[in-house]
């Protein structure tokens, strides 16, 4: 599932074929140097970012080049003051996104990707994750902004794992789910599903009643926007997110009385035609929850037995 999620390079303008490309050390290190000038940091952001694919050993080269990491940060808290406000305009989100992007890539490399965490650097995203603007430069901020913490958590590190539970990454990405755009929401699902897949994600999510809540309302929510404005790769990550909180007893029982009754709707589950891994996932979830209300006799107020059988 995460190679589904591929972040665009840009939401403003095709940068598709740079004028610019990187390709000798010299040319890396000219750039890179770039970055500490006013003058020629904004380009120097572009081109970096462009090429960040391209040279695997850029995030090495960024981390140990003097005052390369504070100029990046720089540029993230300069935009921090016009978040509660109208004055973010596009093209300082872009810069903020282009430094993003080379986060992103530190955040990727198995050589710098502790001392990213290290270095708490994952902390200064947060404001843009907690964000409630829908407007396009905000979201673009939040978008890429998932995009390093999508990062960390495909590297299945338990470092990183632990590292974001512990700073509170839920709700951020809570929030994101509520107002973000499909693709946003895509991310921040995709992220919270790949925390619960760790014993030590599901049992935080599962430890307290209201954090468990709060995830399953959130999920219900999506899946109600879902109804009118069809997704099938966002229903996948959320019939993903209830599968492995259905493996937690817990959480189960709390799943009978709040999993959305559109999951037992064959018009509703038709996004999910071909898709067999979501079809499966979704079968599971249903015969979790059934082994489990068999095994208690506690209420449940949504699916019979032959709806079960004639899902999908």
């Amino acid at each position: 599932m995460a190679s589904d999620l591929n972040l665009p390079e840009s939401l403003y303008e095709d940068y598709s074929t740079p004028d610019l490309p990187v390709h000798g050390p010299a040319s890396v290190a000219y750039w890179i140097q770039a970055l500490q000038s006013h003058e020629t940091k904004e380009r120097a952001l572009l081109i970096l970012s462009q090429n960040k694919e391209i040279r695997k050993d850029l995030a090495p080269l960024l981390w140990n080049s003097i005052g390369t990491i504070s100029a990046l940060l720089q540029e993230i808290i300069s935009v921090y003051r016009t978040l509660s406000s109208p004055n973010l305009t596009e093209t300082a989100s872009t810069r903020v996104s282009n430094a993003l992007a080379l986060f992103q890539c530190v955040a990727s490399h198995p050589e710098t990707r502790k001392q990213f965490l290290k270095a708490k650097l994952p902390l200064y995203l947060y404001p843009f994750l907690n964000t409630k603007d829908k407007e396009k430069p905000h979201e673009y901020l939040r978008l890429t902004s998932l995009g390093v913490i999508g990062t960390l958590v495909k590297s299945d590190d338990p470092e990183a794992i632990r590292f974001l539970l512990q700073t509170e990454i839920f709700p951020c990405c809570l929030t994101s789910m509520e107002v973000g755009s499909d693709l946003s929401k895509q991310v921040a699902t995709f992220i919270i599903y790949k925390i619960l897949l760790h014993e030590e994600g599901l049992k935080y999510c599962c430890v307290l009643a209201d954090r468990f809540f709060a995830v399953a309302r959130a999920l219900a929510q999506m899946t109600e926007k879902l109804v009118e404005q069809p997704s099938p790769r966002l229903l996948k990550h959320i019939i993903c997110c209830y599968h492995r909180l259905s493996q937690s007893p817990r959480a189960c029982d709390g799943l009978r009385c709040c999993l959305p009754l559109w999951f037992g709707d064959r018009k509703f589950t038709s996004q999910l035609h071909g898709d067999f891994v979501a079809v499966r996932y979704l079968q599971e979830l249903l015969s979790n929850i059934m082994a489990r209300h068999e095994a208690t006799r506690q209420p449940m107020r949504l699916l019979q037995p032959m709806q079960l059988m004639q899902l999908v």
